[in-house]
C-alpha cells in the first residue's frame, strides 16, 4: 500500500509534509507507511477519499488479484511460466505500473501477429483487404472500461440529466426518447417490417443522416426500441462527452476509437432506460430479481444483467458483479468486471462453468456456487438469451448470459435461497480456462496447462 500511496502524492505533485498535513498525521508516521513498516488504516483511507476524493478501491487487493492473474497468463502464454506468486505479487504491489505495461505490451504483440497472420491468410485471394476489427483491438476497449470497474459516472450524470428534462417515466421511456430526438434533433423514426426491411432488419438500428431516418427493425420489443433511441441520441446529443472521454483514454488505433464509442454510447442507453439510483433502489429492493427488474424497467435480461455490472457510483453502489455473454462454441462476446473476477487473456473458458449449461435449459435461470484455484468463491447466474427477429425460417442469435458476484455478497441476491453459501465442499472447482489453470486433476481438462513444469 505505500507504494500507491507513494504514487498517488507524485501524481498530485505534492510532499510528504503537505500530505501528512492534510491527513492529519506526522511526516514520520507517514513515511513509515509509505515504506510498508506501518498499515495504511481505515482511518486514513477515508481521510484520503475525503480530501481527495480518491476512490478507496485504489488501495484495495481485489484490484491488485486481477493484475497479478493477468501478468501470470501473459508470462505464461511467453513461455516464461517459472516466475513465482511470490514474485508475481511484488511486481503488481510495488510496480503496478509496470505490471500493466507488461500486460500492453502483450496486447499489442498478439494483435500485430493476428493482423498478420489474417493478411496471409487473405493475400492471392483476388478480394480487396477489408478492414476488421482485431481481437486485441476489443481488448483495448475491454480493458478501458474495466480499469474503470466498468462505471463511466459522466454518462450516468448526463442520462439521469436527461430522463429528468424529458419527464420520462421508469418503464416506459420509449414515447418520450421519440419526441425528443425528432424536436431536438429533426429525427424521424421509421419501424422496418421483415418483409421490406432488407439488411436492415437483421440490424438493430440503422441511421440515415441525410434523411434524418433512424429506422428500427419491428421485432424489437419497446424497451428494446427505447434502447436504440438512446444509442442514436447519444451520438446526437452527447457527442463532446463521448469525444471527451475517448480522448482521455487515449487508444492506440482509430478501430479502437469507433469501438469505444459505441461501448460508451451503449453504456448511455442502458444508462438512460435504468437510470442510476431508481435502477439501484429497485434492485435492491427486489433482491436483485433481474426477471422482475426486467419487467418494472421494460428491458431485456441481458440488458439488466449488463446494467447491474455498472453500479459502482462512488458513495452509492451497488454489489460489485461480473458479467459475460458466450455463445454454444464458447466465444466471449461480452465480458465486464465492476470487481476482481480474472477473465482469461491467453483463449478459453472453463467448461465447468454455469453459464455453459443455460444451452441445455431455455429459460431457466441457473445458478452455481463456484471456486477458483485460488480459492475465491463465487456465485454465479446464467440463463440463455435469444434475439432477432421472429418468424418460421428467420434466424436468430443465441447466447448465455452468466452475471457473478463474490460468495460473501450472495446472502443479499434471492438467488441464493436454498443454497448452503457455508459448504465450501457445495462449490464446483472452475477455472479462467484449462491453459492457464493448475487443476491437473480436473476430468475436464481439453488442453495441458502452460503452467505446468
Amino acid at each position: 500500500m505505500g507504494v500507491r500511496l507513494q504514487r498517488l502524492r507524485e501524481e498530485r505533485g505534492i510532499s510528504q509534509v503537505t500530505l501528512a498535513k492534510a491527513l492529519g498525521i506526522s511526516p514520520s508516521y507517514l513515511n513509515q507507511i509509505e515504506h510498508n513498516q506501518r498499515p495504511l488504516t481505515v482511518p486514513i483511507l477515508l481521510r484520503i477519499n475525503a480530501e481527495f476524493g480518491i476512490d478507496v478501491q485504489l488501495f484495495s487487493d481485489d484490484q491488485e488479484a486481477g493484475l497479478i492473474a493477468d501478468v501470470r497468463d501473459v508470462l505464461a502464454d511467453a513461455g516464461a511460466e517459472t516466475v513465482s506468486m511470490a514474485e508475481l505479487r511484488a511486481l503488481a504491489s510495488n510496480m503496478p505500473a509496470v505490471a500493466r505495461a507488461i500486460v500492453e505490451l502483450h496486447r499489442r504483440n498478439r494483435g500485430l501477429t493476428e493482423r498478420a497472420d489474417g493478411l496471409a491468410a487473405r493475400l492471392g485471394d483476388g478480394h480487396k483487404l477489408a478492414s476488421f476489427a482485431l481481437p486485441a483491438t476489443h481488448d483495448e476497449v475491454r480493458d478501458y472500461f474495466n480499469r474503470r470497474h466498468n462505471h463511466v459516472a459522466e454518462l450516468d450524470e448526463a442520462a439521469e440529466a436527461i430522463f429528468a428534462d424529458s419527464a420520462m417515466a421508469v418503464g416506459d421511456v420509449a414515447s418520450r426518447l421519440a419526441q425528443r430526438l425528432s424536436s431536438r434533433h429533426g429525427v424521424r423514426l421509421q419501424i422496418v417490417s421483415g418483409t421490406d426491411g432488407g439488411d436492415a432488419v437483421l440490424a438493430k438500428r440503422s441511421y440515415i443522416a441525410d434523411t434524418g431516418t433512424l429506422r428500427l427493425p419491428d421485432h424489437l420489443r419497446p424497451g428494446q426500441q427505447a434502447f436504440q433511441m438512446a444509442v442514436q441520441l447519444a451520438l446526437l446529443e452527447i457527442a463532446p462527452l463521448l469525444d471527451r472521454l475517448i480522448a482521455d483514454a487515449q487508444f492506440t488505433s482509430e478501430e479502437s476509437r469507433r469501438l469505444a464509442r459505441i461501448g460508451l454510447a451503449n453504456y448511455f442507453a442502458g444508462a438512460l432506460v435504468m437510470p442510476y439510483a431508481a435502477f439501484l433502489q429497485s434492485a435492491e429492493g427486489l433482491a436483485y430479481d433481474i426477471e422482475r427488474l426486467a419487467n418494472r424497467f421494460g428491458v431485456g435480461f441481458e440488458a439488466v444483467c449488463h446494467r447491474l455490472s455498472t453500479l459502482q457510483r462512488p458513495g452509492m453502489p451497488g454489489l460489485p458483479f461480473f458479467f459475460v455473454r458466450v455463445d454454444r462454441a464458447g466465444n466471449v462476446s461480452k465480458r465486464h468486471s465492476a470487481a476482481d473476477f480474472h477473465f482469461s487473456r491467453v483463449g478459453g473458458t472453463c467448461p465447468l462453468w454455469i453459464v455453459y449449461e443455460a444451452f441445455s435449459q431455455p429459460e431457466r435461470v441457473l445458478t452455481q456456487t463456484a471456486v477458483m484455484p485460488d480459492g475465491r468463491s463465487y456465485l454465479w447466474i446464467a440463463r440463455q438469451v435469444v434475439s432477432g427477429p421472429v418468424g418460421y425460417g428467420r434466424p436468430q442469435k443465441t447466447f448465455a448470459v452468466g452475471l457473478g458476484c463474490d460468495l460473501r455478497h450472495a446472502h443479499r441476491l434471492i438467488y441464493s435461497r436454498g443454497l448452503d453459501l457455508s459448504d465450501p465442499d457445495a462449490a464446483t472447482p472452475i477455472g479462467t480456462g484449462c491453459k492457464v489453470c493448475e487443476r491437473s486433476r480436473c476430468p475436464q481438462r481439453a488442453a495441458p496447462s502452460l503452467l505446468d513444469h
